[in-house]
């Protein structure tokens, strides 16, 4: 089968279509047919094992220990183990794997879930990782309720971009912090309001919010706090920076250390978790029409290098997605 495979750590230019064998299912395992794979940051930091703690977290100390990349699948099972009862061979599907850049993936069955019937491969492709971190950003992290103020920064990349729409969906009022060229389209998500930040900043000092997801990454705590009302909560989902050690990861360690001191203001930095269950809640709002994946481009199998250049700029509006076997 076709794959995109990495001998080593580096840039997109590390990366490398070739033949290789098809996966071997385990007993709690599927086979897919892939037909589609979408595109993350987290496939940048596996690309290039930047920050280096992710070479020690098991990824690999000097080249990557899974050679494959791609982890959010959408296509048909092909086969399964002999302990999965929930899928047969024919059954769409989408969820996350290990090494979804290629027409074969292996995933383990409580990373699956049926496909939304209104969906398109690539649609599905986008929604496991990326609308995945904003329902738990929002739900568990934030705790959002009806009514709140709520702040989108990076409001229209592929967290951000469905974290509108599931933050209008939990009925908060919604503002997303984007640039000049994608405040039309955060605007079609649904968000109440819209902030240029080349042009205002949020945390003037003028308006509070309630909740305060960032998904955007490169503004100190303190700067964001400004914006927190007196009792509200900030979610860290991510971001970039932080230098090649631990990069994003300063945050995200700064974060907890901060919390005590500045309650009843509540920082928090999401730890997601990937499983069906919640594959099944995004499954009900999309087949509701609450929320629809947004798409800026696909790139075939072949053009995968392509695809994390483009996404790398930071330009994406919505998700960037690989179209790999015929529908």
């Amino acid at each position: 089968m076709r794959a995109i495979v990495q001998d080593k750590y580096g840039s997109a230019d590390v990366l490398e279509l070739r033949e290789i064998d098809k996966p071997v299912v385990k007993g709690d395992e599927v086979l897919v047919r892939v037909h589609a794979a979408g595109v993350d940051p987290g496939v940048w930091h596996l690309m290039t094992g930047m920050p280096y703690l992710i070479r020690v977290m098991g990824y690999g100390l000097r080249a990557p220990k899974d050679r494959v990349r791609g982890r959010a699948v959408a296509g048909r099972v092909e086969a399964v183990g002999e302990k999965v009862t929930q899928f047969k061979p024919g059954d769409d599907v989408f969820g996350t794997c290990e090494g979804s850049f290629a027409d074969y993936a292996s995933a383990r069955e409580d990373r699956l879930a049926p496909k939304p019937a209104n969906l398109t491969f690539e649609q599905a492709a986008t929604v496991p990782i990326s609308a995945h971190t904003a329902l738990q950003a929002l739900r568990d992290a934030g705790q959002v309720r009806p009514g709140q103020r709520v702040l989108i920064i990076g409001a229209a990349g592929g967290v951000g971009s469905f974290a509108v729409q599931l933050a209008k969906a939990f009925g908060a009022h919604v503002t997303g912090v984007c640039s000049t060229t994608k405040a039309d389209l955060v605007r079609s998500l649904g968000a109440d309001e819209v902030i240029d930040y080349t042009r205002e900043d949020f945390a003037d000092g003028a308006r509070r919010y309630d909740l305060i997801i960032d998904t955007a990454g490169n503004r100190s705590l303190s700067h964001l706090r400004r914006a927190l009302a007196p009792q509200g909560t900030l979610v860290i989902v991510g971001g970039e920076g932080g230098g090649p050690w631990i990069g994003l990861l300063s945050r995200m360690i700064r974060t907890p250390m901060l919390a005590p001191f500045v309650r009843p203001q509540k920082l928090r930095v999401l730890s997601s978790t990937e499983g069906k269950e919640d594959l099944q809640v995004l499954s009900e709002l999309i087949e509701a029409g609450k929320i629809t994946p947004i798409i800026d481009r696909t790139y075939p199998l072949s053009e995968v290098p392509d695809a994390i250049r483009y996404l790398e700029q930071g330009h994406a509006r919505g998700k960037v997605v690989i179209t790999v076997g015929a529908q």
